[in-house]
This record gives C-alpha cells, structure tokens and sequence, in this order.
C-alpha cells in the first residue's frame, strides 16, 4: 500500500492508486472475491481487476462498486463545501451558481 501523506501533494496517478488500494482493502475486509463483487456491483470482473491493479475504471464503475461494498457515503465527503469563517458560511447559504459568468466582451 502507498504511504501518501496528503492527497494534496500527491500525483493523478497517487491519489487513484490509493483509492483503489482502499477500496480492495475495503473488499478483502468483508472477505469477499472479486467475482463476487463484479457481480454484485453489475461490472465485469475484469473492470474490477483493473481497478484493483492499474487504478483504472470508469466514474460510474468506481461508483457502483462502493455502493456495492456498502460506502457509497464515503463518497458524500469528496468536495463537500467546508466553511472555516462566518463569512464563508454565509456564502455558502447562498444559491449555488449553476452556470458560469460569460467571458464575452459586453
């Protein structure tokens, strides 16, 4: 397993390695095979063996394979909004943009 300290200093490559190291750990920890887990999670065996040992797999196959190891909630964490000031709090109460401003000239 990778010793990464902070995702923040880590590689593309780092941070989907380490995410599929834990899953895998996540997977061997309720002792189940990867046929097993392919099948539950509606993917090929091959997609998970990929995911296990290059780190590679699609959005929607990672997704469907921790909610089939049960934590999908996990996931509810990534780029949550984390006020750290009453100032940004009460930005984030705000309406969230749905789109971006134009660049064009006015």
């Amino acid at each position: 397993m990778h010793n990464i300290i902070s995702f923040e200093f880590a590689s593309a490559g780092e941070i989907r390695m380490a995410l599929a190291e834990r899953l895998k750990a996540v997977r061997l920890a309720q002792n189940m095979q990867q046929s097993e887990l392919a099948a539950a999670a509606g993917v090929a065996r091959g997609t998970l063996q990929n995911l296990e040992s290059r780190a590679q797999c699609s959005l929607d196959s990672f997704v469907r394979i921790a909610m089939a190891l049960g934590v999908a909630a996990d996931l509810e964490a990534v780029f949550a909004r984390r006020p750290t000031s009453i100032a940004e709090m009460e930005k984030a109460a705000k309406p969230i943009r749905r789109r971006a401003s134009s660049r064009g000239v006015r």
